[in-house]
């Protein structure tokens, strides 16, 4: 028998099964080849390597290899720093978020503070929680718990105190202070500045902590299929933590860091904005970058805080203050700061939810590529909940990438109980409108906003696709027209980051991209559609490293695999 000859360049990594490159040119494909984590073949061309790779997977009938998820806004920090706290997320009752945090309070009576995040904030009549339901738990310490939206903080009476919040301390500029009838604080405070009155008092992490909640962050990524986030609120003092990870092999996931514009300091700000960007490309690697600048452009609807053009519906005073909601930027100082940003060379993205709100981001856009030279600049809007009908068309005009978060475009509690009563049928009918702005042009790219929602990218690619609950409310979807197909959704969760990333090779499985891989259980595409959500994630890689793989597959991988259990750990060389 003739001995073959050494391949010289064998593969490390050779899928032989469905592979969706998202690709017209390529399709789906039979198989896919990664060498020096990168795609170097497919189909036909892939399959040759199989037998000198170091590595060969085949999938199972029905299973689906496609470009790794990416993540358009989260909050990965936040996120990890919810384990050191009380588990408060997805409780269904005031009384099981206030025995949880009696509970934890309890097995760590060495902390002073119990801080803690997530709670459901439509647990309550209006979004209004009172103090002193948590003083029956806790009366002795202070506690201070985020709603899952994090535009709220519900306090008890000891936090109250130690942040001097009493019936004569007036709303700040930018928050107000929920009172009971007779003026005194009852214990929930909305918005930024009232928020900063008690968060300014909690005692600071220190960075082994958040390196920390780093690492579980990323380890809660690669089970979802993730590869890169953007980061979408970064403060100075988050850098630090986020370069240590990145040196010491905790960071496991591609990260660009957001940096926050303030409304009172934004000027100051542009130099240090500049010197950290210049930090992390010198330090933070191949996974790190700092790119953006975000601006929080106005609240929540649910807190009545979004920024809309017309009153909400259940203001009892339209001219009273905040009938409209709460811009935390004036349009005309939005537009401003925008425009220099932009001309830093900054990438800007705008938390905009209120369509007042919106058509603030989109003027401040429009400001920016009138004053500034032409660039590739990809501006982002992020949430996008109501747009006003006359606007739909101005996204795809300039070039602003429509950032969703789709797994909330559903009727739950949530909109049923707080958003819907604000503002009226008319402009519910009008949320989320992803397949009229992917009409009109515009690019889409799908967030999670984690951890004010679920991470897992197949949840809200079900959603879109579906526009119902996860029960299935309702039977014709929730403004149908609005709802995605899947491969449209796949390519949001995809393609759509990746160019909201300017990593676009990073778009498609073709040889020469990087190779970031999730593998399924099952292709959404031939699965039923209120399903999606049950796909699981059987493996990812990051450069052609593994970052995950489900225990139950240890099998997997054929007999010339050197490592069948290399998969469950590494990080990207």
């Amino acid at each position: 028998m003739t001995p073959q000859p050494e391949n010289p360049h064998p593969a490390s990594l050779v899928v032989l099964g469905t592979v969706r490159t998202g690709s017209r040119e390529y399709a789906d494909t039979t198989a896919l080849a990664v060498r020096d984590g990168r795609v170097v073949a497919l189909g036909a061309e892939a399959e040759a390597l199989a037998a000198t790779a170091d590595e060969t997977l085949r999938l199972g009938p029905g299973e689906l290899l496609l470009s790794a998820f990416a993540d358009g806004h989260a909050h990965p920090l936040f996120g990890g720093l919810e384990h050191f706290g009380p588990a408060v997320k997805g409780l269904d009752s005031v009384e099981a978020v206030v025995a949880e945090v009696g509970r934890w309070a309890a097995e760590h009576p060495e902390e002073e503070w119990i801080v803690g995040a997530s709670y459901d904030p439509a647990l309550a009549p209006d979004g209004e929680f009172d103090a002193r339901w948590l003083d029956e738990a806790v009366p002795d310490r202070p506690v201070a718990l985020r709603a899952y939206d994090y535009h709220t903080l519900w306090c008890n009476t000891e936090a109250l105190r130690r942040a001097g919040i009493t019936e004569a301390t007036p709303d700040p500029r930018l928050g107000w202070i929920v009172r009971r009838l007779d003026g005194s604080p009852m214990g929930t405070l909305r918005e930024w500045h009232a928020c900063d009155l008690v968060l300014d008092r909690l005692p600071a992490r220190g960075t082994g902590e958040l390196v920390e909640a780093l690492r579980i962050a990323g380890e809660s990524y690669a089970r979802a299929g993730l590869t890169w986030v953007q980061d979408a609120w970064v403060e100075p003092e988050m850098i630090g933590p986020y370069l240590e990870a990145a040196r010491t092999g905790a960071l496991a996931f591609r990260v660009n860091l957001a940096q926050r514009a303030d409304p009172d300091r934004w000027r100051d700000q542009r130099p240090a904005f500049r010197a950290a960007r210049r930090r992390v490309e010198e330090e933070g690697g191949e996974l790190l970058s700092a790119r953006t600048v975000k601006f929080f452009g106005d609240g929540v609807i649910e807190g009545g805080t979004a920024a809309m053009l017309d009153p909400y519906a259940d203001v009892t005073e339209p001219g009273a203050p905040h009938s409209c909601g709460m811009p935390v930027w004036e349009p005309e100082a939005l537009a401003e700061a925008v425009t220099a940003f932009d001309a830093d060379g900054f990438q800007t993205h705008i938390h905009a939810i209120g369509d007042a709100g919106v058509r603030a981001a989109l003027d401040a856009v429009e400001a920016a590529v009138r004053t500034n030279p032409s660039w590739d600049r990809r501006p982002v809007i992020t949430h996008v909940q109501l747009v006003d009908p006359a606007d739909l068309e101005r996204f795809g005009q300039l070039g602003v990438i429509a950032n969703f978060e789709p797994l909330w475009a559903q009727l739950d509690p949530l909109q049923t109980e707080l958003t819907v009563p604000r503002i009226g049928e008319r402009r519910a009918a009008l949320q989320y409108p992803m397949a009229g702005l992917a009409r009109g042009g515009a690019r889409l790219s799908f967030g999670s906003d984690w951890p004010v929602s679920s991470h897992d990218p197949l949840e809200g690619i079900q959603t879109a696709v579906t526009r119902r609950t996860f029960g299935g409310a309702p039977a014709g979807g929730w403004t149908p027209h609005q709802a995605l197909t899947v491969d449209e959704a796949l390519d949001a969760a995809t393609a759509g980051v990746a160019y909201q990333a300017f990593a676009d090779e990073r778009e498609r499985l073709v040889p020469g991209a990087p190779a970031d891989l999730v593998w399924l259980s099952d292709d959404p595409r031939a699965t039923d559609p209120m399903a999606i959500r049950h796909i699981r994630v059987r493996g990812t890689w990051l450069a052609g490293r593994p970052t995950f793989r489900a225990e139950e597959n240890g099998d997997a991988y054929a007999a010339n695999s050197p490592d069948a259990a290399g998969m469950a750990g590494g990080l990207p060389g």
